[in-house]
């Protein structure tokens, strides 16, 4: 009884302490340089005692094994099963997005599958099968194609898709600007792609260091007023 009472006074002390010492963070590149990055700098501002080790990477970190204690992700539902606790950050609205004159060479009165014969970028991993799924109000449509490129970074990704190269499913955040100005367009107007949903992944809310628990909280209050939002 006196071990267990001396480690919730522990635990309570802990979370009273200014947050302090290293804090060890996996984000995806195109995240981290869009939206995290400048987070984590204010962050570090209001609490000078913490220190960040960040990796900028795309691959499925493993948090208890290599040691991390939050990994940030961008994924779409539903979401997989996991032992780690979640807290859902933002949601990412997409959109399938291309070159101008692609949507010239359609057709009038084209149908939706056609897009699926135009050339067509691929964001994430090699797979089987490729498609873009869309939806509107309560109607899903499917359209399988054939990528060009596959790449989960999403700066080529766009980069590609203006120079001509194909047809893109990118974050709408990302393209606002090409969209605004016409050299980019929505390929299919109405039809959205499903909403990715920001979230960060950390292995127990129990016992969370401050300076971990207040990182979270500041990266959620952060997200709620970001562009992405």
């Amino acid at each position: 009884m006196r071990v267990e009472a001396e480690g919730a006074a522990e635990v309570v002390e802990r979370n009273r302490a200014e947050p302090r010492g290293l804090v060890r963070l996996a984000c995806p590149t195109t995240l981290l340089n869009s939206w995290v990055g400048p987070m984590l700098s204010r962050y570090m501002l209001r609490y000078p005692l913490v220190e960040l080790y960040i990796e900028s990477t795309n691959r499925r970190v493993d948090l208890l094994h290599e040691g991390f204690d939050i990994a940030l992700r961008v994924r779409f539902p539903p979401l997989e099963n996991t032992d780690m606790v979640m807290k859902v950050l933002g949601a990412s609205t997409q959109c399938l997005v291309g070159p101008p004159d692609h949507l010239a060479s359609l057709p009038a009165g084209f149908q939706p599958e056609d897009l699926g014969r135009l050339p067509s970028l691929h964001w994430g991993g090699t797979q089987r099968d490729y498609q873009w799924e869309l939806l509107q109000d309560e109607a899903r449509l499917v359209i399988p194609h054939r990528p060009r490129m596959v790449t989960d970074d999403l700066l080529a990704l766009r980069n590609a898709a203006l120079a001509g190269v194909g047809i893109a499913h990118l974050p709408r955040v990302s393209v606002r600007e090409e969209l605004a100005d016409g050299r980019l367009v929505e390929m299919l107007p109405g039809w959205t792609p499903r909403c990715g949903i920001v979230h960060a992944i950390f292995p127990s809310r129990r016992g969370l260091l401050p300076s971990v628990r207040t990182l979270i909280d500041f990266l959620a209050e952060e997200f709620s007023q970001s562009d992405m939002a």
